[in-house]
């Protein structure tokens, strides 16, 4: 071990008339270590956070939405095989969607109606695999109730306010209706409760409801018309070249949007609110960047007579300013290695145990804390929290190489 190493250490043991600077040095070591834990933590759970609703917006939300300039259109069965034959796509299924009141026994509420293909809507999205509608249209059944009764499936949070179970009858009213001589009457049917879906996300799950695509051209008399197609790709973050390549092979009138374009400003704020409470945590490593500052200065100024001595014997004012850079830089190692200790700890925490319980309908989703762990994170983190205490040695360290011998043991 060098001497300045060594006597780096010794000044770090304060002794019992030095014990204000001791008291610093700890609560140095405790603001360093605060600090890293919360960045690691915060960090942590806003990047779960963001992986969460990610995996959840792209469990009930196709990849690429692919319309018609000017509303629905026809002959979509030539568009699915383009699409398909696309590389880098893995599934197509036609959708129709539409605004409509749902009307139970306890109340009407609006939803957001989807007709989709049950054999392939399960392909694209995961939160379909396990839907079950048939094609009421045709039934051969010579139960003339059962066979014009078609089945809808509504999320869990609908089907709870509508106050409904699964088997029961609820009327869906759409606003594309007929005209008659009193004037424009909505168009409404009566529809049974098959099931319900769940995708974790409060807000599809209290206004989305499927029936099948046939009996949504029947009702809102689209003929063989679709409003567009829902496809599912490989690559997710390859979403964007892959819907560019299906616009230029389709041309106009065709059109595509991609899942980070449907939900840009979602995920851009995500991205922001994450980017200011790191640099709103970096503050509080700051502040003890700047007691590791004032006690390496208080320190120096106990040890003025002995940096005059060290400079006597022939100790240069590098090693000078090595002694003291030493001593800051073991504070702020201990402090961020404590920090990143217990910050690891609180993160498998809150990951594995249910602290913490999210209410839908103040969060996007109903559930606990989700946490996601990045290593280039901890690593950007604990390099900064290090880079961050380095720089607070330098201006002490700097002043105590500064000092005059003579002067210092004529006056320590």
């Amino acid at each position: 071990m060098s001497f300045e190493y060594f006597i780096g250490g010794r000044y770090l043991r304060a002794k019992q008339k030095q014990a204000f600077v001791s008291l610093i040095t700890i609560l140095s070591i405790a603001g360093v270590m605060v600090g890293v834990m919360a960045l690691i933590v915060v960090i942590a759970v806003m990047n779960g956070f963001d992986a969460d609703l990610k995996a959840r917006i792209l469990g009930g939300q196709s990849h690429i939405v692919m319309m018609r300039q000017g509303g629905p259109f026809k002959q979509y069965q030539h568009v699915m095989e383009e699409v398909i034959k696309t590389p880098g796509v893995v599934a197509a299924t036609p959708y129709i969607i539409t605004q409509g009141m749902l009307r139970s026994k306890s109340g009407a509420i609006g939803a957001v109606v989807r007709g989709i293909d049950p054999q392939t809507a399960g392909r694209v999205m995961k939160t379909l695999e396990q839907v079950a509608l048939s094609d009421t249209s045709a039934q051969l059944n010579s139960d003339k109730a059962s066979r014009e009764v078609p089945g809808i499936i509504l999320g869990k949070e609908l089907a709870r306010n509508l106050g409904v179970t699964e088997g029961e009858m609820i009327h869906l009213m759409s606003p594309r209706g007929m005209l008659s001589p009193i004037g424009h009457i909505p168009a409404m049917k009566q529809f049974k409760v098959t099931g319900f879906f769940q995708s974790g996300m409060y807000e599809y799950d209290q206004t989305f409801a499927f029936i099948h695509i046939k009996d949504a051209q029947k009702m809102l008399r689209m003929g063989d018309a679709v409003t567009g197609i829902d496809v599912r790709v490989t690559d997710i973050y390859k979403a964007r070249d892959i819907a560019e390549r299906l616009i230029s092979k389709l041309g106009f009138p065709y059109w595509a949007r991609d899942w980070m374009q449907m939900n840009k400003n979602l995920f851009r704020a995500l991205k922001m609110e994450r980017f200011v409470m790191a640099i709103i945590l970096v503050l509080i490593v700051l502040v003890a960047a700047f007691n590791i500052a004032s006690s390496l200065i208080m320190l120096v100024m106990g040890k003025t007579r002995d940096i005059a001595i060290l400079k006597a014997m022939g100790a240069t004012s590098k090693s000078i300013r090595k002694i003291f850079v030493f001593s800051g830089m073991v504070i702020g190692s201990i402090g961020t290695i404590l920090g990143l200790c217990l910050g690891l700890v609180l993160c498998v925490l809150l990951k594995h145990y249910d602290i913490y319980e999210l209410t839908g309908d103040i969060y996007y989703f109903t559930t606990t804390l989700p946490v996601k762990i990045e290593i280039s994170w901890v690593l950007g983190i604990v390099s900064a929290a290090l880079i961050i205490c380095f720089l607070a040695t330098l201006y002490p360290a700097r002043q105590a190489s500064k000092l005059d011998p003579v002067e210092a043991i004529r006056y320590g």
